[in-house]
């Protein structure tokens, strides 16, 4: 039974969260400061983590970062503010969904149930198993027998892509598989992923292009060009 830790110094906010949740037979913690939520993450690690961010001691911005120092749990950030900003800052430092106070508990449920729908191990396709090896348990990939140095989100990112080769995938369709609402204005930060990932990849071969891109449209993984 997964188990969701919330982090909401709003004793109201938070009980509509536990209720919503294990309504839908999830687990709940609930602390009320960033400080106890690191705490208990490396003591009793969660499934996902839905961290406001205007806590008391720390904000849940720099809560995130530390958290992303230790551990890739899925998180969902609560905020009153709605600017594309704050939501792109949040998506950048680690975050897997952003949603903005006032907000419908049942969503946020859903919201929950979807992202660790996304999150449980996939098996790599035989297509691209020559040249990568996806670790889902260890959220690593190796490429030509070296593992990549990835952020979570760039592994989620190129793991769909390696998952259906030749597939064009949009960035909408991308967001998805990272689990973020197509709807949340991250769309053009797909694309800074899609270049820190290539780079990543041209250090281990620098003339391979297996990433490819299709204008207007998004970006395959292409076995050909590896």
């Amino acid at each position: 039974m997964p188990h969701i830790l919330i982090v909401e110094d709003e004793a109201a906010i938070a009980d509509t969260l536990i209720f919503a949740l294990q309504g839908e037979g999830f687990t709940t913690t609930w602390v009320s400061l960033g400080a106890a939520a690191l705490e208990h993450q490396r003591q009793t690690p969660a499934d996902l983590i839905i961290l406001d961010i205007g806590l008391p001691d720390i904000s849940g911005f720099e809560t995130c970062k530390q958290l992303r120092r230790f551990s890739e749990v899925p998180v969902i950030f609560l905020s009153a503010r709605d600017g594309e900003i704050d939501r792109v800052v949040g998506l950048e430092i680690g975050a897997d969904d952003y949603v903005v106070k006032p907000f419908s508990p049942r969503e946020v449920a859903a919201r929950v149930r979807a992202i660790l729908k996304r999150m449980a191990p996939r098996a790599a396709p035989e297509a691209a198993s020559t040249l990568f090896r996806i670790d889902s348990e260890r959220v690593q990939i190796t490429y030509r027998g070296q593992t990549l140095s990835l952020t979570r989100h760039e592994f989620r990112l190129l793991q769909c892509l390696l998952e259906q080769p030749e597939r064009v995938f949009s960035r909408e369709q991308l967001l998805d598989a990272l689990g973020v609402a197509a709807d949340a204005g991250y769309e053009r930060s797909i694309d800074s992923h899609i270049k820190s990932v290539r780079a990543k990849l041209r250090l281990v071969q620098a003339d391979a292009e297996p990433i490819q891109t299709h204008r207007g449209l998004g970006y395959s993984y292409s076995p050909g060009h590896s």
